[in-house]
């Protein structure tokens, strides 16, 4: 059988997907990508020397790449239309807001990433929240209790 005949279970219709929805999952993923990039700069300082306490480098960057997976994987969700990736992409763009907030109140070239990280996440949580969004994602509000017939 081909995936038209055969849909998955987590894909509520065959309707195309929101263009919001795939603008949350590009936000999620840039997010993600941002992660591994902050990760792999801070390894590649702490195996140069340059970063002062080569552990906490090292750590610091495999800290990083490891958390870039839950919007990765959140993002990819999101495009496949899995009503499991909301929950993962609220989560990250959530955490976002107190790092961006940190950033804000740095005096340094920081605040342009804070505003640009708060801009992401606000931007994102407007679109995952979207009805729109929770619609091609198959997720029903409380309540509202699906006939199995």
């Amino acid at each position: 059988m081909s995936p038209e005949q055969n849909p998955s279970t987590d894909t509520p219709t065959a309707e195309p997907r929101p263009g919001r929805l795939t603008a949350a999952a590009a936000l999620a993923a840039l997010e993600g990508l941002a992660l591994v990039a902050g990760g792999v700069y801070m390894l590649v300082r702490g195996g140069t020397g340059d970063g002062g306490d080569r552990q906490q480098s090292v750590t610091g960057g495999i800290t990083l790449i490891v958390l870039a997976l839950l919007p990765l994987l959140a993002a990819r969700g999101l495009l496949l239309r899995r009503s499991w990736s909301r929950g993962p992409a609220v989560i990250t763009q959530i955490m976002a807001l107190p790092v961006a907030y940190s950033l804000l109140q740095a005096d340094s070239i920081a605040i342009p990433a804070g505003i640009a990280l708060a801009a992401v996440a606000i931007a994102a949580l407007v679109l995952l929240v979207n009805s729109a969004t929770t619609r091609a994602l198959g997720i029903r509000g409380p309540g509202r209790v699906q006939d199995e017939n």
